[in-house]
Formats: structure tokens, sequence, C-alpha cells
């Protein structure tokens, strides 16, 4: 009986044993200053931050992504820029009215076609760099029926080759002419004239000719008397042309540079051109 109690208790205290250990770990595992349970946050929390990590890097390749699609659309606003520039209608208007060939071999189209607009319908350069309405068009639009048929011709021959004498601004001072706006073989406007002198011309209406000096002591015919100012071009619409933009007066010296050149009379007339 005693041997009986005795192994009854040696089991008893084994399995008590084994129960107070799973006792144990399960208390420390669910005290809240357990090791075991900071271990187990400590884990939760890398797995957290490699979580935010992640979240990051995600919101990075985004960002990245939304970084390219600006410069795309960046990219897409400066093409739909480049095609409004060639759809303007002052550059095609330009085109449909110019009444010569003209030679693009080296030159920019838009500025071309924006120079013929301006040159064409804005400015009516040719009503006065040419010979007059008698022959400035061959279909003439002043002229009445059945003289004229429409639709207007404009005469190629005479196109802003200058010519127009519209006489002296005084008694005994010299005819004001237009000058020949065509390129010579040189290919510039104004018989060869620089883009630099041109922009003189057109901002402050300066005569390199100098076809009508001031009246001086020394120079008493064949010149301009006080109130003019003989340095300068007399009648041209300078004043006005010189409130243009840059863009507007080099588009109209690459259009004046497109058009055929023309001879004009023998040299040594100022409207004498040397177009070989």
């Amino acid at each position: 009986m005693r041997r009986s109690v005795l192994a009854s208790f040696s089991i008893f205290r084994r399995y008590a044993s084994k129960g107070f250990c799973v006792l144990a770990m399960v208390l420390l595992v669910a005290l809240p200053g357990s090791s075991l349970q900071r271990g187990n946050s400590g884990n939760q929390g890398n797995q957290g931050n490699q979580g935010n990590q992640g979240n990051q890097g995600n919101q990075g390749n985004q960002g990245n992504q939304g970084n390219q699609g600006n410069q795309g659309n960046q990219g897409n606003q400066g093409n739909q820029g480049n095609r409004e520039n060639e759809s303007d209608p002052r550059v095609q208007q330009g085109f449909a009215i110019a009444p010569v060939l003209l030679d693009l071999r080296g030159k920019d189209r838009e500025l071309v076609g924006l120079g013929s607009y301006l040159v064409n319908a804005v400015g009516d350069c040719n009503g006065c760099h040419s010979r007059g309405p008698v022959d400035e068009f061959t279909r003439n639009p002043y002229l009445r029926s059945p003289f004229f048929t429409p639709p207007k011709k404009v005469n190629p021959a005479t196109y802003l080759g200058g010519g127009f004498d519209f006489g002296p601004l005084v008694p005994g001072s010299p005819n004001i002419v237009t000058r020949n706006l065509t390129p010579d073989k040189t290919g510039r406007p104004e018989g060869g004239a620089p883009f630099g002198e041109f922009l003189e011309i057109m901002r402050h209406g300066t005569d390199f000719d100098h076809l009508h000096p001031n009246c001086s002591a020394t120079i008493t015919t064949n010149c301009l008397p006080p109130p003019f100012n003989g340095d300068l071009l007399q009648i041209m619409p300078w004043p006005a042309f010189q409130d243009m933009t840059d863009r507007d007066l080099r588009a109209i010296y690459e259009y004046l540079s497109a058009i055929p050149c023309i001879e004009g009379p023998p040299a040594p007339s100022e409207l004498h051109h040397d177009c070989h």
C-alpha cells in the first residue's frame, strides 16, 4: 500500500512539474512586460518597418512615375506648341498670298510665312515699293469692269523692286524714291543688307544710302533743308514699324530674303541690284 501511494505521488509530481512549466510559459507569453512578448513585438516592429519601407518604396516609385508623367506632359505640351506654331493661320495665309515664287532653301519656313503675311496683308509694302499702281498689278483691282476681272494679281516683274517717285518734299530738294527691297546675289534683302542694318532701318529710320543729305554751308543743292532730317528715311512709316517685335522684324527680313531678285535699272542707279 505504501508503495502504491509513493508511486502515485511520484507520477503526480512529474505531471505537476510539466503542468507548471506549461503554465509558466503561458504566463510569460501573456505578461505584457515579458521578454518573449517583447521579442515578438520587436519582430512585429521589424516586419512593420519593412512594410513601411515597402510602402515608402512604392510611394517613391509612384512619385518617380509621376515625375516621368509630368516630364511626358511637358514634352507633349512642347510638341503641341510646335504644332500650334506650324498651324498659325498667319503663316498659312502668308504662303497663300505670296505673289512670287519663294526660295526656301536654308530659310526658316515659319518665319517666311509670317513675314509674307506682314509684308503683303498688313504692311502693303508693295504699295510703295513698286513703280506705282499702273504696273503694280497685272490684274488691277482699282480699275472698273470690264478692265478688271477678279481676282487681283500682283505684277511679279515689279514686286518690291522700288522706284515709286513721291517727288520733292519742298521745291529744290531731291525727289523721294522708294528703294529696291529684293535681295541681290548675296541672298540678303535690300541689295545685301545684313540683319543688323535692316533692324536699324526699321527701328530708327536710318538712311544708309544718304540719298538726300542735310543742307549745310557746304551742301546747298540736292539736299533737305530744316526742319527735315536728311539722315533719316522720309515718308517711309518706320515710326510705326519700330514698335513691331523682334520676331516680326526677323520674319520680314526672312521673307524678303526668299523673294526673287529684281535687277532694276542699270548701275549706277540706286535701284540696281546685281542678281548673278
